[in-house]
């Protein structure tokens, strides 16, 4: 059941991974009595602590945080299910006379909380076997048939994106774009929001990952890796497909040296980081303000707008 959360102060900052996010939002967070609210994808595990970058438990004794660590890696968490949980949080600060500070880079979880998630109907498990046993090529051929504007705004080989629109015009009997026009459930024009993009250089922000995938390692990330492959988790599930998952593994297994699972790991992270500093420089409206790196003037602006 959806959550019924009062209207209140907000704040929300976001940008893509390593551009100093969650230490502005701690910063504030200590300004203002503020609760930091989780808005990562991969941080909601407790599989993920040095990977996913999580704040160390230090950090998190130096104001309420919520959502961090919650889910086992085994149960997989949807942009929907984490609103629903937000919504709980944000709800919980405001009742405990705290400003909620959303901090993360998952934009599909922030639009979600936002904007809400378009009502389609649960999907019927033989439908949906059918489709996802389709070579996606037979898939996309299909779905053109369907649902042809589906399929024109598709690649032929998303193969995600083209079996949720088989499936879903299947079940249902209406395209995924019908059910996507009447999203529900959005908290966005209830709240007084407070947002700040932060979309460091790109050259620094590259700079930035490296140097922190590699204290990564020296923090205990092969361990942290190695008892999560020793869970045997379903391979597709979000934990295991995590950055630095796969590349920690294949060097635990003897497939790649240290080194080249540094640099593979280090790449991916930046290509993530380009995709969402690119999503946040589009994405949300253009008065959200976006800045390039933190200063004090900035914290004293966000302070006066929550107080």
């Amino acid at each position: 059941m959806s959550i019924n959360v009062p209207s209140g102060k907000l704040a929300l900052i976001a940008g893509p991974t390593a551009s100093g996010k969650s230490a502005l939002a701690l910063s504030v967070a200590e300004r203002v009595g503020g609760t930091i609210v989780n808005a990562d994808a991969s941080q909601v595990y407790r599989d993920l602590r040095i990977l996913s970058a999580r704040p160390s438990p230090e950090e998190e004794a130096r104001a309420p945080h919520r959502l961090f660590g919650h889910r086992d890696g085994a149960i997989a968490c949807s942009a929907a299910d984490w609103a629903e949980e937000a919504k709980a949080a944000i709800a919980a600060a405001w009742g405990a006379g705290s400003v909620p500070i959303l901090v993360g880079g998952t934009g599909l979880y922030i639009r979600t909380l936002l904007d809400g998630i378009a009502p389609v109907p649960g999907i019927d498990p033989a439908v949906r076997a059918e489709v996802r046993a389709l070579p996606v090529a037979e898939a996309y051929a299909a779905l053109a048939v369907e649902d042809a504007p589906a399929a024109a705004r598709l690649r032929p080989s998303d193969t995600t994106r083209v079996a949720r629109a088989l499936e879903v015009v299947r079940a249902t009997g209406r395209p995924l774009a019908d059910w996507q026009s009447e999203k529900v459930g959005g908290i966005g024009h209830t709240v007084d929001l407070v947002p700040l993009l932060l979309l460091p250089e790109r050259e620094a922000l590259r700079a930035r990952i490296a140097a922190r995938f590699e204290a990564m390692m020296a923090e205990g990330a092969v361990a942290e890796v190695e008892a999560l492959l020793a869970r045997a988790l379903d391979p597709a599930l979000p934990v295991r497909r995590a950055i630095g998952v796969r590349e920690i593994g294949d060097m635990l297994a003897g497939h790649i040296p240290r080194d080249e699972a540094v640099a593979r790991a280090a790449l991916a992270s930046q290509q993530y980081a380009k995709r969402q500093r690119t999503w946040f420089g589009r994405q949300p409206p253009p008065e959200w303000p976006r800045i390039e790196q933190i200063d004090f003037n900035i914290i004293d602006q966000i302070v006066t707008k929550l107080r």
